[in-house]
């Protein structure tokens, strides 16, 4: 009898549709436990808090990409709660800590930059001091430690070492001598330089520099953007750590690898001679040092808002043992650095300043058991006639400034263009030390690191001082005149040269040695008060002039010698020195160090005064048709979307290399939400792995079982404004609120029109400018 195939028989499975369905419900509560275990794997338990909100989710964001700062602040929102609303002893006990965090990492920022500090000062000094010899009974010793009683931990007495027998000179012919400072020199510039390469590192796009400055962002098209090279220990690493605290992410800038070089090569940079100090690589190191103690605690290390806000507190500690001044510090970071300032970073950069100083101080580093670095006491004051005096010194300081920022920015955008230098830049290193040796070590006044010429400098001149710079002015030499004059000529050329090299570097104390030359030369025709007052202010001019700092530099330069009487003169010559140079050129030294950069930096202050000076509308932001087709995405009535659909405008957005774009969902041309480049491309391609190519995904509604389901990732809470709206509103809402993009829509029917992102904001200010 033939067997019918459909019967069913003994070895038949019972409710075959059923055994169906259940395989199916298993592959589907697989799936969406290995989504569960791939989302909790990659999103922080606070992201997830925020799963079932309007805001989404977010991954840690993308390395080269802008933060969210309304987003951050509303995680760090449910984490407040959350802890709040603990109960009994232990809630009592973790609330607590939770208030006293950010003073407890304050203070441990300040005692290990301290601790830094300290070692990179003795280090130096000793460094520094090998170019002219060695001291016999200890070769790690200063010539300071070795031929007098101060020495670190200890307090000093006034013992001057001025005939030491323990400190053996290397030659005592001249021209031997010579050869000898300019070798050790050299050896010196490579070493650091070569450390310096060892923090190379490559970036994705840029903007608005070599990447998203060449997009066609008005004119019909976008093309991929180009990324870039950057070295992470170069320089003084101010202007990226504005670009970081204004809300921006720049990758393994904040790295132990690299606040370790930065440490190691300021010390042999500074040892050159070079005219170059090593206080801006203390607020990048200071900054380092704040990120790796913010790592520790989940507050900061998950909420890239908070942890922008300790950093803030953290690099106010870099001035106060840089220059011994903890209130010039705490302003530093309000003035200079800091893009978001609220009152309890100032209280923390407050603590942290003060515990960085009180222990500075008790390693005593310099010997001299006092903060104070160039202590004066001038016995003579001021009249109203030398008013006129510091006018003119602020003047002088402001065309310094503004002609310095000009030269610098020239010859960065063209020497360092050349091949050989910008292939080879240990090569230009090389040769900058070179010219600088040979220039600086003929002339006595110069021969030194740069804080000991500016302390030289300011000294006053009793008629028991028996200094070098006090027994020419006693004798009134013509030849100390030309010494004067040569020394501040040579410092303005070698620091249009210096400042841009591949170094661990700041501008602050050659700008200080510039205008403390030529304020001790004005003060040799005025006779009635003491030079090194007109010194010290003609320094304060011209540091104001390259930096244009106010207020923060006046309370450093008490502070640095100690003089509360003179506040007013440096006052006076800070005010004229930043009116002249804003005259001659609007953007500091450091502002321009960031265009040659290219870092997506927003100055809001002189964003608003460039748009001011046109009457444009939001709507001149809107990206070509042919982007919002390719950005746009039309989310059917059921809020699913096909997967190719997604992967094809993922793809586009990669090509485009922006890494801050992303899809804007619209249904019947209204917005509903936004999704980041980033948590597409994890959702697409890590999330989706236990899904088809063939599948849909949710994205807009609530889910339901078995949803491939990316919804927890949308933003269903884009801030919009009109497309007729001033310029001046869309500058606002991305300065002060801390936007990564803004929504575009048409007025009348507040359809959607355009996208912004904060870089293309950025590019579009950059173009004014040109």
């Amino acid at each position: 009898m033939p067997v019918d195939l459909e019967q069913a028989t003994e070895r038949s499975h019972l409710l075959a549709y059923a055994h169906g369905a259940s395989d199916r419900r298993l592959n589907t509560i697989q799936q969406e436990g290995d989504a569960d275990s791939i989302v909790s794997t990659h999103v922080s338990k606070e992201e997830q808090a925020l799963s079932g909100t309007p805001v989404g989710e977010r991954l840690p964001y993308n390395d080269y990409t802008t933060i969210d700062w309304l987003h951050d602040l509303v995680k760090d929102s449910f984490r407040l709660r959350a802890v709040h609303d603990q109960q009994g002893f232990r809630g009592t006990l973790h609330s607590a800590f939770e208030s006293g965090q950010g003073w407890i990492a304050a203070a441990l920022i300040g005692v290990l930059t301290a601790c830094v500090a300290f070692c990179v000062d003795v280090a130096e000094a000793t460094v520094s001091d090998w170019k002219l010899g060695f001291c016999t009974t200890n070769i790690f010793s200063s010539r300071q430690s070795c031929c007098t009683d101060r020495q670190p931990f200890g307090t000093a007495r006034a013992n001057l070492g001025e005939d030491c027998t323990e400190w053996h000179m290397w030659t005592n012919g001249y021209w031997k001598a010579f050869a000898t400072f300019v070798g050790f020199a050299l050896v010196f510039g490579v070493i650091s330089s070569s450390l310096t390469m060892l923090t190379k590192s490559s970036l994705p796009a840029a903007a608005p520099g070599q990447g998203d400055r060449n997009l066609r962002l008005f004119k019909g098209g976008d093309q991929g953007a180009v990324g870039k090279s950057m070295y992470m220990a170069a320089g003084s690493g101010i202007p990226e750590i504005k670009t970081i605290l204004s809300g921006f992410v720049i990758p393994h800038f904040l790295d132990l690898k690299v606040l370790l070089v930065k440490a190691i090569g300021a010390v042999f940079a500074v040892a050159t001679g070079m005219c170059l100090g090593k206080e801006g690589p203390f607020v990048h190191i200071s900054t380092c040092v704040a990120y790796q103690v913010g790592k520790i605690f989940p507050k900061y290390r998950e909420n890239s808002r908070k942890m922008r806000e300790l950093l803030s507190a953290g690099c106010s500690s870099g001035l106060s043992v840089a220059f011994g001044a903890p209130i010039g510090g705490v302003l530093f970071s309000y003035e200079e650095i800091s893009t978001y300032f609220p009152r309890k970073v100032l209280w923390r950069a407050f603590l942290c300043s003060l515990s960085a100083a009180a222990t500075l101080k008790a390693l005593n580093p310099t010997g001299t058991g006092k903060l104070v670095l160039f202590e004066t006491n001038y016995g003579t004051s001021y009249s109203p006639i030398h008013y006129v005096v510091f006018i003119v010194l602020g003047i002088a300081g402001g065309l310094f400034g503004g002609i310095f920022c000009k030269a610098n920015f020239l010859w960065s955008k063209g020497f360092r263009k050349y091949p050989i230098i910008k292939n080879y830049p240990v090569f230009e290193v090389f040769l900058v030390v070179l010219v600088t040796a040979l220039l600086q070590y003929p002339n006595p006044m110069t021969r030194g690191p740069g804080d000991a010429i500016i302390k030289n400098l300011l000294v006053d001149c009793p008629a028991s001082d028996k200094s070098w710079i006090c027994q020419q002015e006693r004798h009134s030499n013509s030849k100390y005149i030309g010494w004067l004059i040569y020394g501040m000529l040579v410092k303005l050329l070698l620091t249009i040269i210096t400042f841009g090299c591949k170094v661990p570097s700041g501008i602050i104390i050659p700008a200080l040695d510039a205008g403390a030359f030529f304020g001790r030369l004005i003060g040799q025709w005025i006779t009635s008060i003491s030079p090194g007052i007109f010194a010290m202010v003609g320094a304060a001019a011209f540091l104001a002039g390259v930096s244009r700092m106010t207020l923060s530099l006046c309370v450093i330069m008490f502070e640095l010698t100690g003089e509360l009487e003179y506040i007013v003169p440096n006052m006076i010559a800070i005010l004229v020195a930043k009116w002249v140079a804003d005259a001659l050129e609007e953007d500091g030294v450091y502002d321009l160090a960031q265009s040659v950069l290219g870092h997506p930096f927003l100055d809001t202050d002189h964003a608003m005064l460039l748009v001011q000076r046109h009457s444009e509308l939001v709507e001149r932001l809107i990206p070509p048709k042919q982007t919002m087709d390719e950005i746009t995405v039309e989310i059917p009535k059921n809020n699913k979307v096909l997967r190719q659909v997604l992967q094809r405008k993922l793809d586009r957005l990669k090509e485009r290399g922006l890494l801050d774009a992303g899809l804007v969902l619209v249904q019947d041309g209204m917005l509903q939400g936004y999704i980041a480049e980033g948590e597409l491309d994890f959702g697409l391609n890590s999330l989706g792995l236990s899904w088809p190519s063939t599948s849909q995904i949710r994205m807009l509604g609530e889910c339901e079982n078995g949803d491939y389901n990316l919804s927890m990732f949308v933003d269903r809470t884009p801030l919009t404004i009109c497309a007729k709206a001033p310029m001046e509103y869309a500058v606002e809402m991305f300065g002060k609120l801390g936007l990564r993009y803004l929504c575009v829509v048409e007025e009348g029917s507040s359809r959607l029109v355009g996208v912004v992102i904060k870089k293309r904001m950025v590019v579009w200010l950059e173009s004014l400018k040109e």
